[in-house]
């Protein structure tokens, strides 16, 4: 039997559709959780589970024993938390282990999932792509400057160690088995809930979980080491984003267009309460600085090197309603 293909944070949205996309190709999958994981998302799969955390580091090294490839999707995803520090361990610290380990057991290829988090959009608005990067003093809150330095790591440890990996970043993944959700998945279940009567003006790279997995299996078998592949879908302002939820759900779309600034005290507000009860806030300052520009991205590389494509973003909006239907998030 061949050696089973290792992917991180199969229990979440991405590393999900990553291991399906592998079992679907007939590859043998392992993956790692914590013992305290949702494991919803893997239910029923063919696949053998190893309990490892990205910050134990000795974890990762037994995890990555016996593996042939390595599809690293796992990360503390929040643009709110009460300790930055944390996420750094976890989005850095872990990333380098789990890199370390994977050089000393010899592993041939590997798929590190960054983000377009990473990178900087244009200073009078347009498309970004792969070669607009930023520094982590550059980015907006905790997550993002905690990609930006796992990416860093990555980078030179391809220069440095010969480290075979490839780097993909997803734009805004939406569909099925959003289980937290995502910050956008809950934009989503609000908006199909009749929940959110405003908005504010920016925009977004929208793109179906599915095509994100597809495109790290593209990634593994004809992405250049050390190449940075941007994993998207279609550019979308958030007015558009919510008319075609409202579309789909018979009702009608928010009509009411609010100034950034006038949401900052609520913002202010929501920090202050999750800091109390420990629990995301909907809306962070973060979020609204990072709101101040349209995050669209262009897949061009991607679809010349990799041949990537994807779908319309409405079957990824529809496929997304549907499942947080069926689960019993819609209010």
């Amino acid at each position: 039997m061949d050696q089973p293909l290792l992917v991180t944070g199969a229990t979440g949205f991405v590393g999900a559709a990553i291991a399906r996309k592998l079992l679907g190709a007939g590859k043998s999958v392992r993956v790692i959780a914590r013992p305290s994981a949702d494991m919803r998302n893997l239910q029923g799969l063919d696949i053998e589970t190893i309990a490892a955390d990205l910050c134990d580091h000795a974890s990762l090294r037994r995890a990555v024993k016996g593996t042939s490839g390595l599809f690293h999707a796992a990360a503390d995803y929040r643009l709110w938390v009460r300790n930055p520090q944390a996420m750094m361990a976890t989005n850095v610290e872990g990333t380098r282990a789990l890199m370390l380990a994977a050089l000393d057991e010899g592993i041939g290829r590997i798929v590190y999932t960054s983000s377009v988090a990473t990178l900087a959009l244009p200073a009078g608005g347009g498309v970004a792509d792969e070669t607009m990067q930023q520094s982590a003093e550059q980015a907006i809150g905790a997550y993002k400057q905690s990609k930006i330095l796992a990416e860093r790591v990555v980078e030179d440890l391809v220069a440095t160690k010969g480290l075979p990996a490839v780097i993909v970043s997803p734009s805004t993944p939406i569909g099925p088995r959003d289980i937290k959700p995502t910050p956008t998945g809950r934009i989503i279940v609000e908006a199909a809930s009749g929940r959110m009567p405003g908005y504010v003006d920016t925009g977004l790279n929208l793109v179906h979980v599915d095509d994100v997995a597809t495109g790290h299996l593209l990634a593994f078998d004809k992405g250049r080491v050390g190449q940075n592949y941007i994993l998207g879908g279609q550019d979308m302002s958030l007015a558009d984003m919510l008319r075609q939820i409202a579309a789909i759900m018979g009702t009608r779309p928010p009509f009411l267009s609010i100034p950034r600034r006038a949401v900052y005290p609520l913002a202010l507000g929501a920090e202050i309460w999750a800091h109390i009860s420990g629990r995301e806030p909907f809306v962070t300052i973060d979020g609204l600085r990072m709101a101040a520009k349209k995050m669209y991205f262009s897949s061009a590389k991607a679809q010349a090197e990799l041949g990537y494509q994807f779908q319309p973003v409405e079957q990824a909006l529809r496929d997304a309603i549907d499942w947080f239907r069926i689960q019993g998030y819609l209010g």
